[in-house]
C-alpha cells in the first residue's frame, strides 16, 4: 500500500515538477545578454500558481527548488565556459559544476517559497495575500544567498528590471530598495500578474487587462534618472584614459606574448591631450605580468616580462606620460621567511609619472574554485584543481577600502567578481568619488560579461557612483552615477574610451542604510501578508 501511495504522489509531482523546471530557466532569459524580462514575468506567475497549488510548506519548497534548478543552471551556463581554458580538468566537468552550483543554489528559492506558505498556512497561502509573503522571503533569501558560505550574488531577480544603456529602467528604484529590495518588487509585479490571471472570471474583462498588464507598463515606463543636480563631485576635469587590450584568454599567462601584450596596452595609452591635465589610466585585471613590488627573491622576477621591478614601473611611467596615474591589475606575492612564496594576492596597483607605487589594493572577495581550491587536501588528489592558472592560493584582502589619490580624487576599487555583492563595495566611513572595476571576463563566454555588466550598473545607481570598468576582452563601460552607460568598448576589441570621470551624487539612501533597507521592504511586505492572514482567518 505504501508503495502504491508514493507512485499516485510521484505522478502527480511530476508534471508540476516539470513546469518549475521550464519555468526557472524561462525565468533566466530576463537576465542579460537576452533581457527577455516579460518571460521572467510570467515564469514566475507560473512559481505562485505552484505554490498555490502545494497546500503545504515541503512541496512548495520542493517546487520552489527545482524552480531554482532552472534557474541557475539557465544564467550560470557561462561558468561551463572556464572549464575549456584550462588543462587541469576535462571541459565536460564544466557542466556538471554548473548543475551542481544550481543544486545547491536553488535551496534559497525553496526556502523562500516553503516560508511563504509557512507564514501564511495551508488554508490562506492560497489568494492575494501570497503575493506579500513570497516577495517578502524571496528578499530575506536573496540576501541570504549573497553572504552564506562567503555569498554567490550573481544574477538577483532585480537585475532582470535593468533596461537599456540609455535608459537603467525599473532599476532607477534602486537607491530607494536596494538590489534585494528591488527582486523582491519584480516577484510582486509578478505576483499581481498572477492574481490577474487567477482572478479574471470574476471581473470584467478590461479589469483583468489592466491589472494583467500594470506589470509590463511599469517595467517600459520612462522613470525619471536622478538629477544632475545631484552631483557631489571633486573630480570635475579628471581625464580618464581606459584600455581593453583585447588579450585572449589561452594566451594572457603564456610569456612567449608577454612582450606582445605590453606593446598593445602601451599602444592604446598614449596621451592625446593637453599636458597638463590630470588624467587617470585604468587597465584590466591581469593588465600586467610583472611583479610591481621589490623585495621578492630574483627568481620569481625571471618569468616575467621586465625582469625587475624597478625596470617594469619606469617603462610604465614613461608609457602613461606626466600628470597621469595608471591603476592597473596585477599579482603579489606573500613570502615566508624562508624566501619561499606561500600565496599570491589579486591586486590593483597605482603607478605614478616616476615610476613609483602610489596605493594599492588587495581583492578581498575571492572565488572559491577560482582563486582558491577549498579543501585542497581532500579534492586535489582526486583531480579537482582550480581555474586559474597557477600552484599559489590566491589570499584575500581586508575589505573594501577608499584610495586616496589626491588630485586624482578617492578611488574605491572592486575587483571583478567583488562589484557582485551589494552593501559591500565601498567604505561608508570614506565615501570616494568613483569606483574602479577591473575585471578579466574572457573565460566566460558570451554570457557571463553583460551579466557582469548589468550588476556593475547596479552597484553605480545604489550607491549614486560612477562605476569605469576597465576589461581584458570586453565588456568595458564607462557607468555614470544614475547608471548610464556612457561609453563602452563591445567584446572581442582592442580598443581605449577617452573620457571625462562622470561626477558623483550625494550619498544615497541605500549608500546610507545598505542591505538594512532591502529588509526593512522585507519586514512590511511580511508584516502586511502576517495581518491580511490573520484577518482572513477571523
Amino acid at each position: 500500500m505504501i508503495g502504491v501511495r508514493g507512485s499516485r504522489v510521484s505522478k502527480r509531482i511530476f508534471p508540476e515538477a516539470v513546469v518549475a523546471l521550464v519555468s526557472g530557466g524561462g525565468a533566466a532569459l530576463g537576465f542579460q545578454p537576452l533581457g527577455w524580462w516579460p518571460v521572467t514575468l510570467i515564469a514566475m506567475a507560473l512559481l505562485f500558481q505552484l505554490v498555490r497549488q502545494a497546500q503545504h510548506t515541503g512541496r512548495a519548497a520542493l517546487l520552489g527548488w527545482i524552480f531554482g534548478v532552472g534557474l541557475f543552471s539557465v544564467g550560470n551556463n557561462w561558468i561551463a565556459t572556464a572549464f575549456t581554458y584550462q588543462a587541469a580538468m576535462p571541459a565536460w566537468l564544466g557542466w556538471v559544476a554548473v548543475v551542481l552550483l544550481a543544486l545547491y543554489l536553488a535551496i534559497y528559492p525553496a526556502l523562500a517559497t516553503g516560508a511563504a506558505v509557512l507564514i501564511l498556512s495551508r488554508r490562506h497561502g492560497a489568494g492575494l495575500t501570497l503575493v506579500p509573503a513570497l516577495a517578502g522571503t524571496w528578499i530575506v533569501t536573496e540576501w541570504l544567498r549573497g553572504w552564506v558560505f562567503t555569498g554567490f550574488a550573481w544574477n538577483p531577480v532585480g537585475a532582470v528590471a535593468l533596461g537599456g544603456f540609455a535608459r537603467p529602467g525599473l532599476a532607477s528604484a534602486l537607491p530607494w530598495l536596494g538590489t534585494y529590495g528591488l527582486s523582491g518588487l519584480v516577484v510582486a509585479l509578478s505576483g499581481v500578474l498572477w492574481w490577474a490571471m487567477v482572478r479574471g472570471r470574476s471581473r470584467q474583462w478590461w479589469q483583468t487587462a489592466c491589472l494583467a498588464l500594470l506589470p509590463f507598463l511599469l517595467f517600459v515606463a520612462p522613470w525619471p534618472l536622478q538629477s544632475s543636480s545631484d552631483a557631489d563631485s571633486r573630480t570635475g576635469g579628471l581625464h580618464v584614459t581606459l584600455v581593453q587590450p583585447n588579450v585572449r584568454q589561452e594566451l594572457l599567462n603564456d610569456p612567449a606574448h608577454f612582450g606582445q601584450q605590453f606593446e598593445k596596452s602601451a599602444a592604446l595609452t598614449t596621451p592625446n591631450r593637453q599636458p597638463e591635465a590630470r588624467r587617470i589610466v585604468l587597465w584590466p585585471e591581469s593588465g600586467v605580468p610583472d611583479h610591481l613590488r621589490a623585495g621578492y627573491p630574483q627568481r620569481y622576477y625571471g618569468t616575467t616580462f621586465a625582469g625587475d621591478p624597478a625596470l617594469a614601473r619606469a617603462r610604465l611611467a614613461r608609457t602613461i606620460g606626466p600628470h597621469s596615474l595608471l591603476l592597473t591589475g596585477t599579482v603579489d606575492l606573500v613570502i615566508d621567511e624562508a624566501g619561499q612564496a606561500v600565496a599570491a594576492r589579486n591586486v590593483v596597483t597605482v603607478i605614478d609619472d616616476q615610476g613609483e607605487i602610489a596605493a594599492g589594493y588587495a581583492k578581498a572577495h575571492l572565488v572559491p574554485y577560482g582563486e582558491y581550491l577549498p579543501m585542497r587536501s581532500l579534492l586535489e588528489p582526486i583531480g579537482l584543481s582550480r581555474l586559474v592558472e597557477g600552484s599559489l592560493d590566491f589570499e584575500d584582502g581586508p575589505g573594501p577600502r577608499t584610495l586616496d589619490l589626491g588630485e586624482w580624487g578617492k578611488a574605491a576599487i572592486q575587483i571583478c567578481y567583488e562589484i557582485i555583492f551589494p552593501g559591500n563595495v565601498v567604505d561608508d566611513a570614506d565615501r570616494p568619488d568613483y569606483i574602479v572595476n577591473p575585471s578579466n571576463d574572457g573565460w566566460f563566454g558570451a554570457w557571463g560579461p553583460p551579466q557582469h555588466l548589468a550588476q556593475a550598473r547596479m552597484r553605480a545607481i545604489e550607491e549614486g557612483l560612477p562605476v569605469l570598468r576597465p576589461t581584458t576582452t570586453g565588456i568595458s563601460a564607462i557607468v555614470d552615477a544614475a547608471g548610464v552607460v556612457r561609453a563602452h568598448i563591445g567584446r572581442g576589441t582592442a580598443a581605449r574610451i577617452d573620457t571625462l570621470v562622470p561626477p558623483a551624487f550625494q550619498p544615497t539612501l541605500f549608500a546610507r542604510l545598505g542591505n538594512y533597507l532591502s529588509l526593512f521592504w522585507a519586514l512590511v511586505l511580511l508584516v502586511i501578508a502576517a495581518v491580511a492572514t490573520r484577518r482572513a482567518r477571523g
